[in-house]
């Protein structure tokens, strides 16, 4: 493969020649392994290493023997979580498990992948505590974080990230959806203060001007600590910039690595690997074909996804509303079949249902959230998590009595966790592209029924307006 010229830009270039540079060298077999803070982050992940050519699959649970042997020889690894949405004492009893299963695999780095919006507070998906756990089990003396993802409109400049919405930029304090989070409200750009407030390790950055000046190298091995292992953001704005985060992480990864991360990091990777003929341009993936019909629920509050189900109402999809003090009280039984009931009426008159739970954060069931858990006799947390299970059970029951569905969609980081986590399925693999960081992943699974499925996570943020409509239509 020919080697592809270097961008002075970046401050960091191949050698003249693949595989001169010994850290440049692919080992064999895994080159990567990571675990989701969330479902639909995870695709993502796949999404990333799949248009740059690296095979994946993810796990939704942690694997039987079997499906370890199904997918042997993947060059990248992941295992979902909800961890985004669960407290530190929740990460100390499940994510030292969960890592230990991904080190098996043998890949040089374990990455926590982190949400492209930082999502995470001290008391709730605290990515300084997943990064204290991470470490501990590798070693290493250095934890890279590199969240700017160019290709999801993600960019973060002197340590500071800003995020595009409604094609306008933000600064991630002022932007219109994740400065008015509901669980994670982000109050601070600034991603080292923003990480202090979640960890006692040391919080540093490599920022664009140590990059452009060819100094990124040289300031990594400064911080590098085995006593304290730094946590160190690198800053990403534009292809040069990932591919010297790339080169800066892959160089450096030593005997073995953490990397708390969102799929910037894949990105970052893949340029670099590109640059030293590792890797051959990244292609498009292919378009799914268009459906009749497909099911979707969403448990998301934000805005994006608000005007995504209002363009559903335009596109023909028939709306559902789920009752929320209806689906807390108790099992929800009768909400749910009154859904489920609903939804398969409207498949056998050749719509897509779309089962909500809130319109965006101004929405009454948002804003009266707390009343209405209080209601129910449940705490904000136990309340939300609740009304995750039932639209998993809404969407586990309309597949049981529609089988002829093949194609779901589900909207809403925590909402993707509940419902694909109780499908019954082993693993995915991304099948198709849609929008960046949602693509079309086919779920393997060891019941037919569910074999096959093909299913879309979609975070809050994802997507265009008409969304739901390209779920559909596969993109066309």
């Amino acid at each position: 493969m020919a080697h592809p010229t270097s961008s002075p830009s970046a401050g960091i270039s191949c050698d003249p020649a693949p595989g001169q540079h010994p850290a440049d060298a692919w080992p064999d077999g895994p080159l990567l392994a990571w675990c989701g803070d969330d479902f639909t982050g995870s695709t993502d992940v796949m999404e990333a290493f799949a248009r740059a050519g690296v095979p994946c699959v993810l796990f939704l649970a942690p694997p039987e023997p079997h499906w370890v042997q199904r997918f042997a020889g993947q060059r990248a690894i992941g295992l979902a979580t909800t961890a985004r949405g669960r407290d530190p004492a929740w990460m100390d009893t499940h994510l030292p498990e969960a890592y230990a299963r991904l080190q098996a695999f043998g890949a040089p780095i374990l990455q926590y992948k982190v949400c492209s919006t930082f999502d995470s507070a001290p008391h709730v998906g605290s990515i300084g505590r997943a990064a204290e756990l991470g470490q501990a089990a590798v070693g290493g003396d250095w934890v890279p974080v590199v969240v700017g993802a160019p290709r999801l409109k993600r960019y973060q400049a002197f340590g500071n990230l800003f995020a595009v919405a409604n094609g306008q930029g933000h600064r991630l304090d002022r932007h219109p959806t994740m400065a008015r989070h509901p669980v994670t409200p982000m109050d601070e750009a600034d991603l080292g203060r923003h990480l202090a407030r979640q960890t006692a390790a040391p919080v540093a950055l490599i920022d664009l001007a140590q990059l452009q000046a060819g100094q990124g190298a040289a300031r990594r091995d400064a911080l590098r600590d085995a006593a304290t292992a730094p946590r160190v953001l690198i800053d990403v704005i534009d292809e040069a910039t990932l591919a010297a985060a790339g080169a800066l992480v892959w160089r450096g990864r030593g005997q073995g690595l953490f990397c708390a991360a969102s799929s910037g990091l894949q990105d970052a990777l893949a340029a670099h690997w590109r640059r030293c003929g590792l890797l051959a341009a990244a292609q498009p993936l292919p378009r799914a074909p268009a459906v009749e019909a497909i099911a979707a629920v969403s448990g998301s509050c934000s805005p994006v996804t608000a005007a995504q189900i209002a363009r559903a109402a335009e596109d023909g999809f028939t709306l559902l509303r789920m009752d929320l003090p209806a689906a807390l009280d108790g099992a929800g039984t009768a909400e749910v079949e009154r859904l489920v009931t609903a939804a398969a009426q409207a498949l056998a008159a050749g719509r897509s249902p779309l089962v909500h739970s809130a319109t965006g954060p101004d929405d009454p069931a948002v804003t009266g959230f707390d009343a209405i858990a209080r209601a129910a006799g449940l705490g904000r947390a136990a309340a939300a998590e609740r009304v995750g299970q039932r639209l998993a059970d809404v969407m586990r029951g309309l597949l049981d009595r529609t089988p002829a569905l093949r194609r779901i969609a589900i909207a809403g980081g925590d909402s993707s966790g509940a419902v694909a986590g109780s499908l019954g399925i082993a693993a995915l693999s991304v099948s198709a592209g849609l929008v960046p960081g949602a693509p079309l992943c086919r779920g393997w699974s060891d019941e037919p029924r569910r074999d096959g499925l093909e299913l879309v996570l979609k975070g809050g943020q994802m997507g265009g307006v008409d969304f739901f409509g390209q779920v559909r239509s596969g993109g066309h």
